[in-house]
């Protein structure tokens, strides 16, 4: 379906060697939909800075901070150009972010199809740590986190409990599930009233994806999934992401936190 095809791959980099496996990936899933690889160089905002230098930051300190600012983002640059170009898929674009950074970066989540990021920047660590949360958890975007080589036509596990952010996962990953030789739906019972995976799988019939159904044991959620993409070999897993946004503040709930920061799995996620 026409619909459901994505045309604009985004990744924010800075220029780290971290996002070489990213860049990659991100540039694989673009091959895959014949998409634009959007490549966002993300520097630190002197705007941001500003009220750490306090009023009228004139002095001779503050200036020279903000000239070491800007050499620093100038010299990642440079360095995010170079692995940009070395990425071997032709339909890219490199595009520096401009002050208020946020909010280019915001405009630019919400005219993508999906968001690629880092490990590090999953994990909380590096210059994009931020990013991630924001896109993540303020634009709800749909995020891939590249961890590890991959095959987008190998196996995906789809981790489903049937509330609303596994489900709005669930929905927006369609495209990619669909390059998919075998995809697996899994829950494990949680409360009273488990979901029932079967009606996911009905959803998916409905979108011609002929899926496996796998009811986990009771036990740790995280280790159960860990345990069920490794028996699987998944190539990457579909999962909600739960947690709250503060004001530059950020927190993850207990089974997200745990995904991001103890598994070495590709995540797809949605919030």
């Amino acid at each position: 379906m026409k619909s459901e095809a994505w045309s604009r791959i985004s990744i924010p980099v800075s220029g780290t060697v971290s996002e070489i496996l990213a860049l990659d990936l991100a540039g694989q899933i673009a091959a895959a939909f014949s998409a634009q690889l959007n490549v966002l160089f993300t520097p630190p905002d002197p705007a941001e800075l500003a009220p750490w230098l306090g009023e009228g930051f004139m002095g001779t300190v503050q200036m020279s901070t903000m000239e070491s600012l800007k050499q620093a983002a100038d010299e990642s640059e440079l360095t995010a150009r170079s692995q940009f170009g070395a990425v071997p898929y032709p339909e890219k674009t490199f595009t520096a972010l401009e002050s208020p950074v946020w909010q280019d970066l915001a405009l630019e989540t919400r005219l993508s199809d999906l968001m690629v990021f880092s490990d590090t920047s999953a994990k909380g660590q590096g210059m994009l740590s931020e990013a991630f949360q924001q896109v993540m958890m303020e634009e709800r975007a749909g995020v891939f986190i590249a961890r590890r080589a991959f095959n987008i036509g190998g196996t995906a596990i789809v981790a489903w409990d049937g509330k609303e952010p596994s489900s709005r996962a669930a929905r927006r990953a369609v495209p990619l599930l669909k390059k998919a030789a075998k995809v697996v739906v899994v829950g494990a019972p949680t409360g009273d009233a488990p979901a029932d995976l079967g009606r996911l799988a009905a959803y998916y019939a409905g979108h011609g994806l002929t899926v496996e159904v796998e009811t986990l044991a009771k036990g740790d959620v995280v280790a159960l999934l860990t345990e069920a993409t490794e028996r699987h070999q998944a190539d990457y897993m579909v999962a909600g992401a739960f947690g709250r946004s503060r004001v530059r503040e950020f927190v993850f709930g207990g089974t997200t936190r745990a995904l991001l920061q103890n598994t070495q799995i590709n995540l797809y996620m949605a919030h």
